[in-house]
């Protein structure tokens, strides 16, 4: 479920929010200060306490609030992959991806070498969703998921796979959300409260890939820095159908920013940035969905 991974993921996101800071800085930057050159011991220290107590407190959070009303049960496997028009293995993707870089953005802060601490914090971001997977397998409500591996991998080969090859993300996940009708006739599903409704109505939700256009042009190009070209994936109907609502697929095409990539001389507004850049940013978008509709929206959120 989207709910288990997104929550840990925003606790991590506000706890290390200063590393977040230099985000969006190719990792050559070392000699503008965005890195330390050397490991700096003490550091490396303090990354790897907070992670242990973001993971103890992000496990403990999820056992008292999500498995505790259901039973323990011997492991068991779970196909689930026909669900929620795999909007949940979106959401996999997405909270791995930005798992794997708050790791990553951490051992380069305590100035660990590149490639080492992509290898780290791919493996670790990794490891952290394999665990609720395994918490999963033990619960009589979700089981074990293959496809949550499937998309949990990609997520974090995504990440990894840019900082390898580039020394940036020029292709960004992201997610946005708009409030819906439906969880009036779901409540127990989709959510009663609007906070509930961020977390579980997967109607309101759309996930994006962000892709940076200048990142591939020359570097004397006068083309915006900060501008994406996204396309998006939702859907709706869904935990309705018995209310006679059709499920179905949506597709968007539309404009984005990298946050990151607005040039700023106020750290301040650095971390901002960084910490808000998950999210896409409004914009006029077009529609396409598996009834064959396409419709056009003036602004998108």
């Amino acid at each position: 479920m989207v709910k288990q991974t997104i929550l840990p993921l925003v606790f991590i996101m506000a706890f290390l929010c200063p590393v977040l800071s230099i985000n969006g800085q190719k990792d050559t930057d070392v000699q503008n200060g965005f890195y330390p050159d050397t490991l700096k011991k003490g550091r490396l220290t303090g990354v790897v306490i907070a992670q242990n107590v973001i993971y103890g407190g992000a496990i403990t959070g999820l056992s008292l609030m999500y498995y505790k009303d259901y039973k323990r049960s011997g492991f068991y496997f779970y196909n689930d992959n026909n669900s929620w028009l795999q909007i949940d293995k979106a959401g996999h993707i997405f909270s791995s991806y930005y798992l794997g870089e708050i790791m990553y953005l951490s051992y380069r802060w305590a100035g660990v070498e590149r490639k080492q601490a992509i290898l780290y914090g791919s493996l670790l971001a990794y490891t952290f969703q394999l665990n609720i997977e395994i918490l999963d397998g033990i619960s009589s409500k979700w089981g074990f998921s293959w496809g949550d591996i499937a998309a949990n991998t990609a997520g974090c080969m995504l990440f990894a796979g840019q900082q390898l090859a580039w020394d940036e993300q020029r292709f960004l996940v992201k997610y946005s959300w708009h409030p819906t009708d439906y969880p009036k006739y779901n409540p127990g599903i989709l959510g009663a409260t609007f906070v509930e409704n961020l977390w579980e109505d997967y109607n309101g939700m759309t996930f994006w890939l962000s892709g940076n256009i200048s990142s591939f042009l020359p570097d004397r190009s006068k083309f915006p820095k900060w501008l994406n070209v996204a396309i998006g994936y939702g859907g709706e109907g869904l935990a309705v159908t018995a209310y006679n609502y059709q499920m179905y697929r949506q597709y968007y095409l539309s404009l984005d920013v990298d946050l990151t990539r607005i040039p700023t001389r106020s750290k301040s507004l650095k971390v901002l940035f960084a910490i808000l850049n998950f999210i896409k940013i409004p914009f006029p978008a077009l529609e396409y969905n598996s009834k064959g509709e396409v419709r056009f929206h003036y602004l998108y959120f």
